[in-house]
């Protein structure tokens, strides 16, 4: 019997208020389900929104350090719990187990940052241009924050959000995507078990028409971060736009890995097989295009489609497979449409181009990994977020043509190089636009450390993860303390 997940609401599990109910399955093995969740409503959201916002009194009051030991707690129960999450993990999203691993690794790092922070949260002092006056800055909490989602990484994004979030002062409603509802629930047990207080973090499962579009119009919500597809990014912030909500956005990517006629062949090999089948290419930093210069190119693509024809492909409980399936059979049918679009552009398909249903896998949504050649910049496979095991190689002969190539897209998120020569190097830093660059590595998220988040339609200027994110989720307060015993006329010509 499936198990009965719930939503979390002012510090108690409950269902939906409907009674409906949704099931969650194995990509990998659509026999196996994982469990049933809450369809939840707007009446469910509201709950949520009102619990948060009565917490909030209570929870901006708590001294910094005394939030930030609350979620350092949280990190050390994701330790203790990380191989039993990323079991769940694999069985509801599909990645295998050395990836989902990683995902909850991202979270405990983002608990170990974000914790410590809760004993900085630093502001500003400067000097004041008038006498016995002093000038100090300092964060401020918001109020509540909706936090939706995606699948593809559920541990990692949202401790990216929540963490900083509750460091601030701020209390959470939290709608996970769908498909990965149980990660979700695992979280916000994890949160529980660390002493968070009822209605700081709340969770309210179901799907974005009937959660996230009242979450994000809800009028007692004060900040919205998303995570997810730039069409529904442009809706949210149209919506937000209109109440002057604060939003931060995170959208798609059409990353490229460059490399160049001095470059080592065998990395930059690795990093493209890792870059573009990795997630089973289910990434905003995913490799989808691969730009190589011409002298080199024979080299490279000689080893990559040997060793992409060797990718172990099955169930990512089973250790010895190196790649999933997509997330549900939708995606998989778009990943599909997209491989004949690019056989009508006049692209030619190498390898792979359908359904992976070899023994076991016939109960699971996979696809073969896929590798077109003769690509064109303009055509729709290098223009457009495919989020799927599909790399377009595009041919250059010059470090120009390739910039050209590689900027000329409407995402800007991670970028790469590979090149031996430290003129390249640094004139690439400078002139691909993106808000990652990585030299001799394939385009990957960003350590937790440093700032995550692209330019153009990749989203909305904001970032997640480093100190970044906190100006995400608080305000600036500036404080002019005026000692003088006297009326002072700051910025008054005298």
């Amino acid at each position: 019997m499936a198990v009965r997940f719930q939503n979390y609401i002012n510090g108690k599990w409950v269902d939906a208020k409907s009674g409906k109910r949704f099931r969650n399955i194995n990509p990998a093995n659509t026999d196996d389900i994982v469990g049933t969740f809450p369809d939840s409503q707007a009446e469910d959201v509201d709950a949520a929104v009102k619990a948060a916002r009565k917490a909030y009194d209570k929870w901006r009051l708590m001294p910094a350090p005394r939030r930030g030991e609350i979620v350092a707690r949280a990190g050390e129960l994701l330790i203790r719990d990380k191989e039993k999450i990323a079991k769940l993990m694999t069985r509801e999203m599909g990645k295998v187990l050395q990836e989902t691993r990683g995902d909850i690794q991202e979270g405990i790092d983002t608990a170990v940052l974000a914790g410590a922070e809760g004993r900085r949260l630093f502001g500003q002092t400067s000097p004041s241009e008038l006498s016995d006056k002093f000038c100090i800055s300092m964060r401020m909490p918001i109020g509540v924050c909706g936090m939706i989602t995606p699948w593809n990484f559920p541990i990692a994004i949202p401790t990216w959000k929540i963490f900083p979030a509750l460091v601030c002062g701020n209390t959470v409603v939290f709608k996970p995507a769908s498909d990965t509802p149980a990660a979700a629930s695992k979280l916000v047990e994890i949160f529980c078990e660390a002493g968070i207080p009822k209605g700081v973090v709340n969770l309210v499962n179901g799907t974005g028409r009937n959660v996230g579009t009242p979450l994000v119009n809800h009028p007692d919500v004060n900040v919205i971060s998303f995570t997810g597809s730039s069409a529904v990014g442009r809706a949210i912030a149209s919506a937000c736009g209109k109440s002057l909500k604060r939003v931060s956005l995170e959208l798609g990517g059409k990353n490229a890995q460059i490399v160049m006629a001095d470059a080592n062949v065998d990395l930059a090999v690795e990093g493209v097989l890792w870059g573009a089948f990795g997630t089973t290419g289910q990434r905003c930093t995913a490799t989808s295009r691969l730009i190589l210069h011409e002298d080199i190119k024979d080299a490279v693509m000689d080893k990559l489609l040997k060793r992409a024809k060797r990718i172990r492909i099955g169930n990512g409980l089973d250790e010895s497979k190196q790649m999933g399936p997509l997330i549900n059979e939708d995606q998989r049918r778009i990943v599909h449409d997209y491989v004949q679009i690019g056989q009508k552009e006049g692209a030619q398909l190498l390898i792979g181009g359908k359904p992976y249903r070899r023994g076991e896998c016939k109960k699971g949504f996979f696809y073969e990994p896929t590798i077109f050649d003769g690509v064109k910049p303009g055509m729709r496979i290098a223009q457009e977020e495919i989020f799927g095991p599909v790399l377009s190689v595009l041919t250059v002969k010059s470090f120009e043509q390739a910039l050209k190539v590689h900027n000329g897209v409407a995402y800007g998120l991670s970028s790469s190089i590979y090149t031996q020569d430290v003129n390249l190097a640094s004139r690439a830093i400078r002139d691909l636009e993106a808000g990652i660059t990585y030299i001799n590595g394939p385009t990957i998220g960003a350590e937790v450390n440093l700032p995550f988040g692209g330019v153009k339609d990749t989203g909305n200027g904001h970032r997640e993860s480093g100190t970044a994110v906190y100006d995400m989720f608080s305000e600036w307060k500036s404080i002019y303390i005026d000692f003088s015993g006297k009326l002072q006329k700051a910025q008054i010509d005298t």
